[in-house]
C-alpha cells in the first residue's frame, strides 16, 4: 500500500489518467462536510461508505466500481483511518496499486492538512430527497 498526502494525491490524480478516486466516508459527512468536486477532479470520483461491519459490502461495491483490480485505486476519508482499513481490504481483494490518502479529507493532525486543508477542490452532495 502506499500512503501520499492529499496534496501528493491530487499532484498523482492530476498527472495519471487511470487513478479512481474513493471516498469511502458517509453520505452524512459527504452532505455536511463536503466531498471531493467531481467536476474539477481529473479522475473518476468514487463514493462508497466503509464501516467494518460491511466489509462484505464494500468489497462488492468496490469491484462493481472497478472492476479492473490492476486500475489504482486512491483512498480517501475524514482523517486517514477508514481509508487506511479500504486500502488494506482492496489489497486483500487483490487491487494491485493501492493508495491511502494519509491526512483525508479534514485532517485535525496539524496546520494545512488534509484535502479541505490544502486548498483542492471540494464540494457538498445533498443527500437524496434533500
Amino acid at each position: 500500500m502506499n500512503i501520499l498526502t492529499a496534496k501528493q494525491a491530487w499532484a498523482r490524480l492530476s498527472e495519471e489518467p487511470t487513478p479512481v478516486l474513493i471516498d469511502v466516508r458517509t453520505p452524512q459527512e459527504w452532505q455536511f462536510i463536503g466531498l471531493p468536486d467531481a467536476e474539477k477532479l481529473p479522475c473518476p470520483l468514487v463514493c462508497l461508505t466503509w464501516a467494518p461491519d460491511q466489509e462484505e459490502a464494500f468489497v462488492a461495491g468496490l469491484t462493481q466500481a472497478v472492476p479492473d483490480r490492476t486500475q489504482p485505486v486512491l483512498f480517501l476519508c475524514r482523517s486517514g483511518m477508514r481509508s487506511h482499513h479500504a486500502s488494506t481490504l482492496a489489497e486483500h481483494a487483490g487491487y494491485e496499486h493501492v493508495t491511502n490518502i494519509a491526512d483525508g479529507f479534514e485532517d485535525k493532525h496539524g496546520p494545512g492538512t488534509g484535502w479541505k486543508a490544502a486548498g483542492l477542490p471540494s464540494a457538498h452532495k445533498p443527500l437524496s430527497g434533500s
